[in-house]
C-alpha cells in the first residue's frame, strides 16, 4: 500500500508502537538494521538518521563513514513476531552521503535507476521469486547442525514431511505482513523446502524476497531450527536455487521473445552477481541446476524455461540464480538486459527441447555453457561492457575482489 509520512507516524502513535527498525542491505545483500524510537521518526523522514558505516564493505571507511538512512514509507510493514503491545515496525531506506547524494553501493537505488530506464522506454516488468532452504537442526548450545529437519521427498506429506507445520508458520506470517504466498511444499533434498509467491514490480519483488528470507529465518528459529539459504549446504544433494519469473506489462509475444533473448545474450556476463559465492558453481549442472545457456517451454532442465499458464501474463522463468543473489542487483541485471535484448530487437534462438540431464556428449557439445567457477565468473564480469556500462565500478570491484 501507498503511505505518507504523516500516515505512518499516525499509525505509529495509534497502534502503540515502540521501535521503528530502518533496514537496507549491504552490497552483497546481507541485511542490516537500526532501530529508533519513535520520536525519531519525523527526523527520519526529513533529514535521515546517520549511521556510522565504517564496518560496512563498500559504504566507506574511518575517513567518510558517515552516511544517512532515508525511510520507504511504501514499506511498511508490522512484524508479526514481536509483542502485540509495545509493537514493531520496519521500513526499507535508501542510504545517502551527508550532501544527499545516493552512495554508489546502494543496490535498491540501483534497481530503482533500472526501473526508472525501463519506464522511460515504455516498458514495466514484474517479477516472482521461488527460494528454496534447508532446515537443519540445531545443536545443545542453539547453534547450526547439518543434521536435516527430515528425510522427506519432493512433495511428501506429513509425517514424513516434518516442515509442514513450519511453512504454514511461515506463510501466515507472510500474510500478515503483506505478501501472499501462492503455494508451499517440501523439495527433493532432505530437510529442504520451497515458498512461492505472487510476483509485483521489480521494488516490491526484491523488497519481498528480503523479506521472505528474514521471516524464514525467524520462524525457524522460534520453532529450533536452522533455516540455509545456501547454494549447496549438503554435498551430493540439490542445492538452494531461486528461480527468478519475470513477465512485461501488456506485451505481444514478440517483446516477450526479445526480451527472453536479451537475458540469454548476458546471462554469463551477469553470472556473478546470480551466482556470488564459490560454492555457487558446485551447485550448478548438478541434481537439476541448469548449466547450459538454453530455454525451452516448460522444461526444467533449462536455463529458461517458459512455463506453462492458464490465466496470467506469459512470463518466463531463469532458473541459475541461487538465493545468495543480492535481488536488488539480480533484477536490476535482468532489466537491463531485456531492454538490450528489446531495442535491438534480438532474435531468440531455437529453443533446446532436450532434456540436458538425459542428453549425450554429442548434443551438449552443441550449446554454450554458463561460467563453471567463481574465478571464471568474475573474469567475464570485469571485461563485460554491458557489466561496466551498468553496475558501478565500486560494486564490480568488491565482487571481483
Amino acid at each position: 500500500m501507498k503511505y505518507s509520512a504523516n500516515e505512518i507516524i499516525q499509525y505509529v502513535q495509534e497502534e502503540d508502537i515502540k521501535f521503528i527498525r530502518l533496514s537496507f542491505c549491504d552490497v552483497f545483500g546481507h541485511q542490516k538494521n537500526i532501530a529508533i524510537m519513535p520520536c525519531e521518526l519525523k527526523r527520519a523522514f526529513e533529514h535521515g538518521i546517520g549511521i556510522d558505516a565504517s564496518s560496512i564493505t563498500g559504504f566507506g571507511d574511518e575517513m567518510k563513514s558517515d552516511l544517512f538512512l532515508h525511510p520507504d514509507a511504501d514499506t511498511l510493514a508490522l512484524l508479526p513476531w514481536r509483542p502485540e503491545h509495545g509493537g514493531v515496525i520496519r521500513l526499507y531506506c535508501g542510504i545517502s552521503r551527508p550532501d544527499g547524494t545516493p552512495i554508489e553501493c546502494d543496490t535498491r537505488t540501483f534497481l530503482k535507476k533500472a526501473i526508472d530506464t525501463a519506464k522511460e522506454k515504455g516498458y514495466s516488468f514484474n517479477f516472482g521469486s521461488e527460494l528454496e532452504f534447508y532446515l537443519f537442526k540445531l545443536d545443545d548450545d542453539g547453534n547450526p547442525t547439518l543434521v536435516p529437519h527430515d528425510h522427506a521427498g519432493y512433495m511428501d506429506i506429513a509425517p514424513e514431511d516434518k516442515g509442514e507445520n513450519v511453512r504454514r508458520e511461515i506463510c501466515l506470517t507472510l500474510e500478515q505482513m503483506g505478501i501472499r504466498p501462492t503455494s508451499s511444499h517440501h523439495e527433493i533434498g532432505p530437510g529442504q523446502n520451497e515458498i512461492d509467491f505472487r510476483h509485483s514490480d521489480a521494488l516490491n519483488a526484491a523488497d519481498n524476497a528480503m523479506t521472505f528470507k528474514t521471516v524464514v529465518k525467524t520462524i525457524a528459529q522460534r520453532n529450533g531450527l536452522y533455516a540455509d539459504f545456501s547454494p549447496l549446504p549438503l554435498k551430493d544433494t540439490p542445492g538452494n536455487g531461486f528461480h527468478i519469473n519475470v513477465s512485461m506489462d501488456n506485451s505481444e509475444d514478440t517483446k516477450i521473445r526479445q526480451m527472453l533473448a536479451g537475458i540469454l545474450d548476458k546471462i554469463e556476463d551477469m553470472t556473478l552477481f546470480m551466482n556470488p559465492v564459490r560454492e555457487s558453481y558446485l551447485r550448478l549442472g548438478h541434481n537439476r541446476a541448469p548449466k547450459y545457456i538454453s530455454w525451452s517451454h516448460q522444461n526444467r532442465s533449462q536455463l529458461v524455461r517458459i512455463p506453462a499458464v492458464m490465466d496470467e501474463n506469459k512470463r518466463v522463468e531463469l532458473r541459475s540464480p541461487d538465493p545468495l543473489a543480492n535481488p536488488y542487483l539480480a533484477f536490476g541485471l535482468m532489466i537491463y538486459a531485456a531492454l538490450n535484448g528489446l531495442e535491438k530487437k534480438l532474435e531468440l534462438p531455437e529453443s533446446a527441447d532436450v532434456n540436458f540431464f538425459k542428453a549425450d556428449k554429442s548434443t551438449l557439445v552443441k550449446y554454450q555453457q554458463l561460467p563453471d567457477s567463481l574465478e571464471l565468473a568474475r573474469q567475464i564480469a570485469s571485461n563485460s561492457d554491458f557489466i561496466n556500462k551498468y553496475v558501478p565500478k565500486e560494486i564490480l570491484d568488491l565482487y571481483c575482489i
